[in-house]
């Protein structure tokens, strides 16, 4: 079972109490959790030829002669996948190296065409920074990043078409990756999940990556190893190859954990392999033994010169940024009141958060965030609609919540009011005269009404 550490269990220097233990009869186990997350880079088109990046369009209509690897082709950097791939090192609080270099990596597979894949190795273009991720109780906990590199994605495989064959489509291939590497720093499968989350809501706000794991634009790799609770070796790991929900995340690693802890408990080796999660039925299963570097037979691409980046450039990068999700939330609290986990809820999705601030301008924030996260979110998941497109707009939420502020209507009637915003998009001013629905709080008109009751 997963416990939270008790205050009386040892806790390992430079940790904090957020983190989990594994416990079995046989003893305590802690799990040590590492991510690579894949993010396609937005870009209208590959980041080494010109082949459109549109999802959903035929198979095989996107691809040059370049990304069917054609004798004689040479790759052509895509500038705006590198001001994409600086942005998000910055988004990281990351460092941004002026000479990184591309190098191949040597694999056979069906939908690699030209059987290597350009990427980078010894010298990424983003080293080391930090995410920081909101736990469930309340305390906060950085996560390392140790590396980004950018690189060009694979095709795409489809073994469901047909019993006998499978079929390649190369519309993917070529799509420029972010691939973001970080230290080994989760303890427990809820860590990992508020990471993801956070990253998402990072690239989302940058608008470099889109995030969606259902059409495969965001994968994560997930590097899992256990120990002996209280100890600090670093155990053999497994990884868990292209895992596309938070959710399969987070029981890929509950379960592998468990997995190779009863490898050990039985007197049993863990072998280094790559293995597959299957949400069907929440186990992990061999792929293949796990490669080593020397086994890609990386060497520096002979096609493609160092990149080298300018300050100047650098510098334009940095004057496109925007406020993110932590920075927003820390404002958020500090000027408007709200608490922690309010601020974190609406902060974490771009849209949402400017849609609060519109309506919050001029009125009661702490208000404002009360009914964007009750009956607001509810009427949104009932017709089944985003934020963009929601019939009762940011004005006319503020506009309602202002009518409860001056006692004009009472928290009670603003629920009437707000099912028939939700469903005319009407102004909340015009319902209540309408309706007449406006709440008496003069006294002298209510002692006028008694006297004519009473007459």
């Amino acid at each position: 079972m997963w416990r939270q550490k008790s205050k009386k269990m040892p806790v390992l220097k430079g940790y904090k109490m957020s983190e989990y233990v594994i416990e079995t009869p046989k003893g305590k186990w802690e799990v040590i959790v590492g991510l690579e997350i894949h993010c396609q880079i937005i870009s209208q088109s590959k980041i080494f030829s010109g082949a459109s990046t549109e999802f959903g369009d035929d198979p095989n209509v996107n691809v040059s002669f370049v990304d069917a690897g054609m004798p004689g082709m040479l790759p052509t950097l895509n500038e705006h996948c590198v001001f994409q791939a600086v942005k998000t090192g910055l988004g990281l609080q990351a460092k941004i190296n002026k000479y990184s270099e591309f190098s191949r990596k040597n694999y056979f597979y069906a939908d690699m065409p030209t059987d290597y894949q350009i990427t980078q190795f010894r010298y990424p273009i983003v080293g080391e920074g930090k995410v920081k991720i909101d736990l469930s109780d309340g305390s906060e906990k950085d996560i390392r990043i140790e590396r980004m590199h950018i690189e060009q994605d694979a095709g795409k495989s489809i073994h469901d078409l047909s019993p006998t064959k499978s079929y390649i489509d190369l519309n993917r291939a070529g799509i420029g990756l972010m691939e973001i590497v970080t230290k080994p720093d989760f303890r427990a499968p809820e860590e990992a999940g508020a990471f993801l989350r956070k990253l998402r809501s990072i690239l989302r706000y940058l608008k470099t990556c889109d995030g969606n794991m259902d059409e495969g634009s965001m994968r994560c790799d997930v590097n899992v190893s256990v120990r002996p609770f209280g100890t600090d070796e670093l155990r053999t790991r497994c990884e868990m190859k292209n895992v596309n929900s938070v959710k399969f995340v987070m029981q890929a690693i509950e379960n592998e954990a468990k997995r190779q802890i009863e490898q050990y408990e039985n007197g049993l080796t863990v072998e280094q392999e790559t293995r597959q999660f299957d949400p069907s039925t929440g186990q992990t299963k061999v792929m293949r033994k796990k490669e080593f570097a020397h086994d890609y037979r990386y060497f520096p691409e002979p096609d493609l010169p160092p990149l080298i980046l300018s300050d100047e450039f650098i510098e334009k990068v940095r004057q496109d940024m925007v406020e993110l999700p932590d920075a927003k939330k820390k404002r958020f609290i500090e000027t408007l009141g709200l608490t922690a986990y309010d601020a974190m809820v609406i902060c974490e999705n771009q849209e949402t958060a400017d849609f609060f601030e519109k309506a919050a301008q001029g009125h009661d924030a702490k208000k404002v965030a009360n009914w964007m996260m009750g009956d607001f979110f509810a009427m949104l998941n009932k017709k089944k609609c985003d934020i963009q497109n929601s019939p009762v707009s940011a004005e006319n939420l503020g506009a309602l919540v202002e009518l409860i502020s001056k006692d004009v209507i009472s928290g009670k009637i603003a629920k009437d009011v707000f099912e028939i915003m939700s469903e005319t998009g009407e102004n909340p001013e015009k319902i209540v005269e309408e309706k007449g629905l406006k709440q008496v709080t003069d006294t002298s008109e209510i002692e006028k009404i008694i006297d004519q009751v009473i007459a």
